[in-house]
């Protein structure tokens, strides 16, 4: 059962199987999580939860991760969220589209769950810096 405490964790993928072991893996680890299948939803969720974290997708019907990235950003939250791709995308010029749209990290599918929980451990943890 999560905590007051519990960092809150947005996960957005349009593949169901994926975005449930997300969830089960997270939750887990202590996290309040909620989930989307595509990019207005997202945003939708995300204009209500206001989330610490968001674990987007890049490849989504209805506005790209990117798109939502963008949106995400020019709301200029603060604290400002910690914003993870986790996409099939790979090559350089992908990775360097995802954090010129806003990104904190871009992770390659399939991920690897712990290095993708240390990087939002360390970007909403107690220690992290204020963006």
């Amino acid at each position: 059962m999560p905590t007051r405490t519990a960092v809150r964790l947005l996960i957005a993928d349009d593949d169901p199987n994926a975005l449930e072991a997300y969830e089960l893996f997270f939750d887990a680890h202590g996290f309040e999580t909620r989930t989307a299948g595509d990019g207005p939803d997202v945003l939708a969720e995300y204009y209500v939860w206001r989330p610490d974290a968001v674990v987007l997708d890049i490849q989504m019907p209805g506005l790209d991760g990117h798109a939502v990235a963008r949106e995400i950003r020019r709301l200029q939250s603060r604290p400002a969220p910690l914003l993870v791709a986790v996409t099939a995308l790979r090559s350089a010029a992908e990775q360097a589209e995802s954090i010129n749209s806003g990104f904190d990290h871009h992770f390659s599918k399939p991920a690897d769950l712990p290095a993708l929980l240390a990087a939002i451990a360390a970007g909403v943890g107690p220690d992290a810096e204020d963006s």
